[in-house]
């Protein structure tokens, strides 16, 4: 019988697969660092995160199936995302005091309420937030899992 978590899983499988195949051939064409804002939910910002965190997505969601595991599958999500905030977080560091700018403040998402180069430390804090929360939650979860 199929719950809704193994359904999630397999829909989710599915999606990191092809992200993943897309994610590579974008990244063949040379798109590496081109935004690809609707694969947020696997931590892909640009097409070569796709490529790899579509197959990285794509064995854990086979291996939490296999195992029937949704508190595994809850855990590596949580993880990934402490190890994926903690570098989003080096990251605006960096662009906060770069003399070489690679995201220009009127491109990014939050410009229209942070209209200058605030826009690189408001960055930088609420992934410092989502370091915190995935961080909290990768700890309860393990408690739980274990």
């Amino acid at each position: 019988m199929l719950n809704w978590q193994s359904f999630f899983l397999i829909i989710f499988a599915v999606l990191s697969f092809f992200s993943a195949v897309i994610g590579f051939k974008n990244s063949k064409k040379g798109n590496t660092n081109q935004l690809t804002p609707y694969l947020f939910f696997l931590g892909a910002f640009v097409w070569a995160d796709a490529a790899i965190f579509g197959i990285f997505w794509l064995v854990v969601a086979f291996i939490c199936l296999l195992k029937q595991d949704w508190l595994l599958f809850l855990l590596v999500t949580s993880v990934f995302w402490v190890v994926r905030s903690a570098g989003e977080v080096i990251y605006w560091l960096n662009e906060q005091f770069s003399t070489k700018v690679r995201n220009k403040p009127k491109t990014l998402h939050l410009f229209k309420f942070f209209p200058n180069e605030s826009i690189w430390f408001v960055y930088q804090i609420i992934w410092q937030c989502v370091l915190v929360l995935t961080l909290i939650s990768s700890v309860y979860l393990l408690n739980l899992w274990l």
